[in-house]
């Protein structure tokens, strides 16, 4: 019986010989391009979970500003601690949440916070689960903004808002973000409407600060040239998808895209503000995220600032422009675009623009 099956099967190979070639050739190469795929993968898998940029430091170039501690829930009820800083002028002004950098806390707010304070503008910052004194110690923070960070902001959000409300105040309130946290608010805000304005320092979408990483990654690490070198967008956005898909289930978490936030996004101002000299985050990111925001928004590229350090590169203007966008967006005062995003001024990259609204 078993000779009978043999020399069948023979007999039907001899006789569909071309198709057997064809069909292992394909099973071949699908198999090695599998191989190959897996290999790369899971090298970027690795150093994406693993490595942190050379930028994640804490930063101390300031003095923390006391305030009131106060302890809330973010939206999967990990206990968060914040402190709300808060000016005694009248009339109020509003309140802007503050969105902290990867590996800093809400303490640094100091860098950023003090001339909306001494404007008259109440500050609330916190630090996000598994930095400072929050809660999430067994949590594994990483550079690249997740569902889990927007869950804390939202949360803080919601805090304020009830806040607020109970004090008979406006519950509307603007959010200042640095770098991860920056991404975080601006997936906030594509959820909650009561977020009026956004200062974006340092924005970057995960899909092509991705991608760019992964190809010079593959450079880096890849010992096969194929994996790398001249493919198509498309190749790179299937990496992208691949490594985003094993990433989530080995984390637990989502990773969103901020593009997509940002374009789905009823409209609100965003004041978007990049170092030329970044070396981690490319300017283009900052510009690309401008590009696709709805009016009105501004633009505001510093000529010699390194990743998240416009605000100690050009301080006067830095906090003049900052204040001016939530007077004008958030307080509802008669601010002139130029003000926020001047056209004309010497120390501001040639690509600044300004899309206000009067």
């Amino acid at each position: 019986m078993e000779s009978f099956i043999l020399a069948t099967l023979c007999d039907w190979v001899s006789r569909n010989w071309a198709l057997v070639a064809i069909s292992a050739t394909v099973l071949i190469l699908v198999g090695v391009t599998c191989y190959f795929l897996a290999y790369y993968v899971r090298i970027i898998l690795n150093i994406f979970c693993d490595t942190h940029p050379p930028l994640s430091r804490k930063v101390m170039d300031f003095d923390e500003i006391e305030g009131e501690t106060i302890r809330f829930r973010s939206w999967d009820g990990t206990s968060l601690q914040g402190t709300l800083l808060g000016s005694q002028q009248e009339p109020y002004k509003g309140t802007i949440l503050f969105s902290h950098e990867f590996h800093a806390d809400g303490a640094s707010c100091a860098r950023y916070a003090k001339p909306l304070l001494d404007a008259g503008y109440q500050i609330f910052t916190f630090d996000y689960r598994a930095h400072g004194e929050s809660s999430g110690k067994d949590y594994s923070p990483l550079q690249w903004p997740s569902d889990k960070e927007v869950g804390d902001l939202l949360g803080a959000c919601a805090y304020m808002r009830s806040r607020l409300s109970d004090e008979g105040k406006d519950p509307s309130v603007g959010v200042f973000g640095i770098s991860r946290g920056a991404g975080v608010a601006l997936l906030a805000a594509s959820s909650d409407s009561d977020i009026k304005a956004i200062v974006c320092d340092g924005a970057f979408d995960t899909q092509s600060t991705l991608i760019s990483l992964m190809k010079r990654w593959g450079q880096l690490f890849a010992k096969i040239g194929i994996l790398y070198k001249e493919h198509p967008e498309p190749y790179w956005r299937f990496l992208y998808r691949l490594l985003i898909h094993f990433a989530q289930r080995r984390l637990k978490r989502r990773f969103p895209s901020v593009a997509k936030a940002l374009r789905e996004m009823q409209p609100r101002p965003v004041y978007f503000i990049h170092g030329k000299r970044d070396s981690y985050i490319r300017v283009d990111q900052t510009e690309s995220l401008h590009e696709m925001a709805p009016s009105p928004k501004y633009l505001w590229i510093v000529p010699k600032a390194k990743h998240n350090q416009a605000v100690a590169t050009q301080p006067e203007r830095y906090a003049l422009r900052t204040v001016a966008f939530f007077d004008k967006h958030l307080a509802g005062l008669d601010i002139a675009p130029t003000d926020i995003s001047p056209e004309d001024d010497p120390n501001t990259s040639a690509c600044e623009v300004a899309h206000g609204t009067a």
